[in-house]
């Protein structure tokens, strides 16, 4: 089978995001990983009017494809791909939970055996700074050391993965873990699992599925 041209990925990936709820309007990013920089998706434009060529391409010093305008987050995705060289795709979420408890200021315990999907014990909140600045990435890319996601403070959600399909896939867990952590909260604080019980549940990981590690 043919592996599909980056463009069409990161294009299905962003509709994807859009049909699944995750993203509204002209919210969120994606980027894919290219041999000599990354495509990423464009500025203030809903996913209803992408296309192919819509895509951003940039090079690995922050130099985007002439008469292009990238997403105002392309600095985050691109140290992000820097950092971790075992990621090839970044999603960026305003999906409603995520962002809920990211406006809390909170990191998600681990209430359900799920949170070992993103790859520790609990996922990070990274603290808030302006969007599109060097601040956000540097704490960005903190929060995700040893993570496949995190959160990012009054802001959104951050996902990573070896391709687009395992991060959006990630995406979507977070979205769905936030949306149980949330309903946990209204009845109080949840009962967690103790880290005995999270490194029985990541051995049990090491080989299931896609979350393998």
């Amino acid at each position: 089978m043919t592996t599909p041209a980056p463009s069409l990925q990161l294009l299905t990936a962003a509709r994807n995001l859009s049909l699944l709820g995750l993203n509204k309007g002209t919210s969120g990013n994606a980027s894919i990983r290219l041999s000599d920089g990354f495509l990423i998706t464009p500025s203030g434009m809903p996913a209803e009017q992408l296309s192919e060529s819509s895509m951003v391409y940039m090079q690995w010093d922050g130099k985007p494809e002439a008469g292009k305008k990238p997403s105002s987050e392309w600095r985050v995705h691109m140290d992000i791909l820097k950092a971790r060289p075992e990621v090839n795709a970044v999603v960026h979420c305003h999906s409603m939970f995520a962002t809920t408890i990211a406006c809390m200021g909170r990191d998600v315990p681990p209430f359900n055996y799920m949170i070992a999907a993103v790859g520790g014990d609990h996922i990070r909140c990274a603290p808030y700074a302006l969007f599109g600045t060097q601040l956000l990435s540097d704490t960005a890319v903190s929060a995700l050391q040893g993570r496949k996601a995190c959160l990012l403070a009054h802001h959104g959600m951050l996902s990573l993965g070896k391709d687009l399909s395992q991060a959006l896939a990630i995406a979507v867990e977070v979205e769905n873990l936030c949306e149980q952590y949330w309903r946990l909260l209204q009845l109080g604080e949840p009962k967690l699992l103790s880290v005995e019980q999270m490194q029985e549940v990541h051995a049990q990981f090491t080989g299931y599925g896609q979350w393998a590690k």
